[in-house]
């Protein structure tokens, strides 16, 4: 895949923590923050909010507003799952 150069601002405090790690595990800044925006990405993309949404293409303004207004009132008891079962055809 192609990369593409990105600019991007951070604290001092950031950078200078970025330096020591790049230092003690010999790796390099740029290294880091795409170790940290890989991570990131795939943490919101496991997101339910963000699965369903990515899901649902086709759907109307109102059909949308109704799925997420639903997936908002689920506690993490709904999101769990309880069991799994394997159908062979």
């Amino acid at each position: 895949m192609a990369t593409k150069a990105m600019n991007f601002k951070l604290d001092e405090k950031e950078i200078a923590d970025m330096r020591n790690i790049s230092t003690v595990f010999n790796i390099t800044m740029t290294d880091i923050v795409k170790k940290a925006v890989s991570e990131y990405i795939a943490k919101l993309e496991s997101d339910p909010y963000y699965r369903l949404t990515m899901n649902v293409q086709d759907a109307s303004k109102e059909e949308s507003e109704e799925v997420l207004g639903a997936v908002n009132n689920l506690s993490d008891d709904d999101l769990d799952i309880a069991s799994v079962k394997h159908v062979s055809l």
